[in-house]
């Protein structure tokens, strides 16, 4: 990539702005995974109850995302940004006053974390509108990198917990850096001076008429949905099969999370470089692999961290090279694009996440979950390799940038 190239084509403030962002909301979108196995111990909730506690805000944030991906279209990004950040600092700010006692107003709170999952249909296009096509993966790699906010929840919600009067201050703590962001981003965001005009709810429908867009929303589901479904479980599969405590868990989760972030740019850079077909490709392989050998249950927890960093890896690099992709076929439709691929995302990790607390519940071991959730990336491979040739030779043909 031809650094002053990037630099010159876009606006740098607004991309800042977006990763800022995206990454504070996504570190409060995940929060009730690693602080999970407190709450659990505290409201005494069985391994399926855990499971669909931390899937739940995944779920929510799936379906918001169409929301908010159509809220973008119609008010443009900028203000929809604005939107979801004071919904999110309003529903932490009651949680935290009000305290939460059971098991129903911990699901309630899941669901409205949902809007801070929602703000994926939002940071990509407002940076995305930015950039031209030869650009866009590097663009919505940067933005997107946002998600190692789930690192963040990682590292420090567990500790927090402990050393501030348990888990419900930490729904408070959190209110500090979100504040902070929420400034920083109105003084510097800005919307793209082409933005599309917003179209009618006809034309909304309309893609979901269109067989690609079903395409990208299967390969999100998978990549992101895996991504995702990891970082709301580690922490309570840690404790449960190598009892450790929910610090060290929570930091053993971080680690794996940390490498499925830090390489989304790098999957989008490369997708830019040797095409997102090619890319995508090798990371199912790579996925199915490493969820076939963590579902053996290794022997160590170090051994088991390994297989995870793995699996993240590939889904990081996955997540890229999709929204590599998405623009190049859909770059007037990018806006409520976002918002029906990212609500498959989200819809992927929430059956990963719930799937793997059934299946503990059910069989005693995580090994299903996984295996059915490696097999999906097989599928994904396929259908892939079923439809690149198509896409290389009509609207790929047509693009400046690698497919």
């Amino acid at each position: 990539m031809d650094k002053q190239s990037f630099l010159k084509a876009g606006h740098w403030p607004t991309l800042l702005a977006a990763f800022l962002y995206f990454d504070l909301a996504f570190m409060v979108w995940v929060l009730l995974g690693p602080l999970g196995v407190q709450i659990a111990a505290d409201l005494q909730l069985t391994p399926a109850q855990k499971g669909l506690m931390v899937a739940t805000p995944l779920l929510s944030g799936a379906f918001l995302r169409i929301v908010m991906g159509v809220l973008v279209d119609q008010i443009r990004p900028r203000a929809a940004g604005i939107v979801g950040q004071i919904i999110v600092i309003g529903a932490l700010f009651t949680a935290w006053h009000f305290g939460i006692h059971t098991y129903t107003q911990v699901m309630i709170l899941a669901a409205f974390l949902g809007v801070a999952g929602a703000s994926f249909a939002v940071a990509l296009p407002l940076a995305s509108r930015w950039y031209p096509p030869e650009h866009q993966g590097t663009a919505m790699g940067i933005a997107g990198a946002g998600n190692s906010g789930t690192v963040l929840a990682a590292l420090f919600a567990p500790s927090l917990a402990i050393a501030y009067g348990g888990w419900n201050n930490v729904f408070g703590i959190v209110l500090i850096p979100l504040a902070v962001v929420f400034a920083i981003y109105l003084l510097i965001a800005r919307d793209a001076p082409d933005c599309p005009p917003p179209k009618s709810f006809a034309d909304y429908a309309g893609l979901l008429r269109d067989g690609d867009a079903w395409w990208f929303m299967f390969f999100y589901a998978v990549t992101f949905g895996g991504f995702s479904g990891l970082a709301s479980s580690l922490t309570i599969y840690f404790n449960a099969e190598y009892g450790l405590d929910a610090r060290s868990a929570a930091f053993f989760t971080a680690g794996c999370v940390f490498a499925g972030s830090l390489v989304r740019p790098i999957g989008g850079n490369l997708a830019d470089r040797l095409g997102g077909i090619r890319m995508l490709s090798l990371m199912y392989v790579l996925a199915a692999a490493f969820l076939f050998i963590v579902s053996l249950g290794l022997p160590t927890v170090w051994l088991a961290a390994a297989g995870f960093t793995g699996a993240m890896l590939a889904f990081g690099m996955g997540n890229g090279a999709v929204f590599q992709l998405v623009p190049q076929r859909f770059r007037r439709e990018i806006g409520v694009m976002t918002g029906l691929v990212g609500m498959a995302g989200g819809i992927g990790g929430f059956y990963l996440a719930s799937s793997l607390g059934y299946a503990k519940q059910a069989t005693g071991s995580y090994q299903l979950g996984f295996l059915i959730f490696a097999a999906l990336a097989v599928v994904a491979l396929l259908g892939l390799t079923l439809v690149k040739q198509r896409w290389r030779t009509t609207w790929g043909a047509a693009v400046a940038a690698r497919i």
